[in-house]
């Protein structure tokens, strides 16, 4: 490929780094980089792979502009609330540069369509929000040997790391195992608006990096950010030989939707009920209904509703006889991401009344037992 006047004159200041020039504008130009997830952290790492010449550039994301999402994600305006995020993505990338190949994954990954998606392009940058997400992604990078930048954020803190084929440790080496909710979104833990610009960027930098050829990826190295009080670290990490997917004796041999995966769908169709109408309901005696507590045994052994039992989210779908198929029954944990993903899992296994404690157990402490310790 050679570079038209218009493109010398665009990327004139990367031309005049002898690390990029010529040679690696044009490798930017042949690149092929797949941005899962356009929102804070997809948001900046989008604009500025567009902008910086990515040929072939595309955007993944099933999910719909919301008003919450304008304190971070900057490829959205307020008219935009509504919309479906991966076209409007695509059409504001090429409004800022219509010399690219600009693609709109209007869907939800998952380990039926990964593959298909994933061999149209050379690296992947993963801006995911959910852990089944991020999991599939490193698993279908490394079954299929895709470079991947992974980020992820938290609050004021962000993280980020690179994986290469056979150079370095991937997703799963430094996190063998985590389940969804383990750590709070950022709807319930709140998330500081210019974090995900900062982690965004380090994502687009380490991309460009890899297309051209140039500097030292963050391979075997998680790099953390603080943003109170302002300080970079590094982690030096290590490829594990038992690690399930890049190990000596791997048991992940193709990608899989990991155990209790839910589509963003069943999760949209959940019914919650508040902490006040699950008091009534508990004290009017002549209306059935269980209470699940999906929390680990450690979070129930230090406090639970009375009459609960503890199934923890991991272990619904082994317990699938313990769940009562009769009757009401009413899914909780400490905030009410475990508990929903539960409730998912219990309507897809035939449990017809299945319900989540909207809020969980922080909103019954908060309305109805301060007492309860949390």
């Amino acid at each position: 490929m050679t570079l038209s006047a218009t493109e010398l004159l665009r990327y004139s200041r990367h031309l005049a780094l002898p690390e990029i020039g010529v040679a690696g504008q044009e490798k930017l130009q042949a690149g092929r980089v797949l941005v899962i997830g356009t929102g804070g952290l997809g948001s900046p790492a989008a604009l500025y792979l567009a902008a910086g010449g990515i040929g072939h550039l595309g955007v993944l994301d099933f999910d719909r502009v919301e008003a919450s999402n304008l304190q971070r994600q900057v490829l959205y305006d307020s008219s935009s609330i509504g919309m479906p995020k991966a076209e409007l993505a695509r059409m504001r990338l090429a409004a800022l540069n219509p010399e690219l190949q600009l693609e709109a994954h209007q869907t939800e990954l998952c380990a039926a369509n990964v593959q298909e998606i994933f061999e149209h392009y050379d690296v992947i940058v993963d801006g995911s929000d959910r852990i089944a997400t991020r999991y599939l992604v490193n698993d279908a990078c490394v079954i299929y040997r895709k470079s991947l930048v992974s980020a992820a954020i938290h609050r004021f803190e962000g993280q980020a790391m690179t994986y290469v084929p056979e150079r370095g440790p991937c997703y799963r080496c430094l996190f063998p195992q985590m389940a969804e909710g383990v750590t709070p979104n950022c709807a319930e833990a709140g998330v500081l608006g210019v974090l995900p610009g900062v982690l965004g960027a380090i994502q687009a930098t380490e991309a460009i990096k890899l297309v051209v050829g140039f500097g030292t990826p963050l391979i075997g190295r998680l790099l953390t950010y603080d943003a109170l009080e302002m300080r970079f670290q590094e982690l030096a990490c290590k490829r594990r030989v038992d690690c399930a997917v890049c190990g000596e004796h791997p048991s992940i041999s193709a990608p899989q939707d990991p155990p209790g995966f839910c589509t963003a769908d069943q999760l949209r169709r959940v019914r919650s009920i508040s902490a006040a109408q699950l008091a009534q309901r508990i004290q009017a005696t002549s209306l059935p209904i269980s209470l699940i507590d999906v929390r680990e045994p450690a979070e129930f052994a230090a406090s639970h509703l009375p009459r609960a039992i503890n199934i923890p989210l991991g272990t619904v779908e082994q317990h699938s006889r313990q769940l009562p198929h009769a009757g009401t029954v009413v899914f909780m944990c400490r905030s009410g991401v475990r508990s929903r993903q539960a409730c998912a899992l219990a309507d897809r296994m035939g449990v017809s009344e299945a319900w989540q404690l909207e809020g969980g157990l922080l909103a019954w402490k908060a309305e109805i037992d301060p007492s309860l310790r949390l």
